[in-house]
């Protein structure tokens, strides 16, 4: 069965094997994730919870600017069926055990132990518009001042049909999209913190949210 919990990413580091070998790690804040909603099979189609990360200030009906941090009305009441605050982060784990949950639980880092597998997913870094090169990956021309080919995207396909194809590889927004990093390996689990370390970088930037469950790929 599928186990997942959402975080916070804090920033890399490294630490010391045993044997001697350094490991860069990634470093997570998972502490105070609380089962929002359970969804089965019978009702929804799949069984799968919904975990709350990362307290909102609650609702109050005689403010009258709505800004960001505070929770709406469907939110506050959403939450208050699990005797909990709003959160910013929400998300749904499928193909969970759902019977050894319930609404209202606190889910710890202790559901990982060292040497599991996980797929993290995050929002990556945005770059903003970026060419050809950066973006893709493509070769540049060559620099003599007659090649007249530098950094340029390169042919845009055949005389005809007189179109561009979708897919073609050409300059334009980078990063900013949901990016999932597969079969990273957990190095160590602290409870008592509320911290998980991951071997290598996972996506995002430092205090953007990530949702770690079990690999798909993993082959256990």
């Amino acid at each position: 069965m599928t186990k997942g919990i959402l975080g916070r990413k804090v920033g890399m580091t490294q630490i010391f094997a045993e044997n001697g070998e350094l490991i860069p790690v990634t470093v997570v804040e998972a502490k105070g994730n609380v089962v929002l909603q359970k969804k089965t099979e019978e009702v929804e189609g799949y069984n799968a919870i919904q975990l709350g990360f990362d307290d909102k200030r609650p609702y109050d009906k005689e403010r009258k600017d709505r800004l960001v941090k505070v929770a709406n009305k469907p939110e506050q009441g959403h939450a208050d069926k699990a005797n909990t605050a709003p959160k910013r982060f929400i998300r749904e784990i499928r193909d969970v055990e759902v019977a050894s949950y319930e609404v209202g639980q606190e889910v710890q880092v202790d559901i990982f132990a060292a040497g599991d597998l996980v797929d993290v997913t995050g929002v990556s870094k945005g770059k903003g518009f970026q060419g050809a090169i950066k973006r893709h990956g493509q070769s540049r021309g060559p620099m003599a001042h007659g090649s007249r080919y530098h950094r340029r995207p390169g042919s845009m396909g055949p005389v005809a049909p007189n179109r561009v194809f979708k897919g073609k590889a050409l300059p334009g927004q980078m990063g900013g999209v949901t990016v999932t990093t597969q079969n990273l390996e957990i190095v160590s689990v602290d409870v008592e913190n509320g911290l998980i370390l991951i071997k290598g970088c996972i996506p995002g930037s430092k205090k953007s949210f990530v949702k770690i469950q079990s690999a798909v790929k993993s082959g256990k």
